[in-house]
């Protein structure tokens, strides 16, 4: 959907084993522009529901038109690429 170059980087809670629970934060970067960013969110979030259950999931992304958001360079310089 996004590439075989595009990552995938989860920030926020789930990154500190001593905290507990918490939403699940990811950013999906691609180098690709994304024509239909809203459809593209949505087929990730339903995969992603699909996959881990009924969970709070906050997805973001990045691709070369989108504009360098803090939370973008929060989730750069904190988060762990899976």
């Amino acid at each position: 959907m996004l590439g075989d170059d595009a990552r995938v980087i989860l920030f926020g809670s789930r990154t500190d084993d001593k905290q507990r629970g918490g939403d699940i934060d990811l950013l999906f970067e691609t180098p690709h522009l994304v024509g239909n960013r809203v459809r593209a969110m949505g087929q990730i979030y339903v995969a992603l529901i699909r996959e881990l259950g009924d969970r709070k999931i906050d997805v973001l992304l990045s691709d070369p038109d989108t504009p360098d958001e803090p939370v973008l360079r929060v989730a750069r310089q904190s988060g762990v690429v899976l």
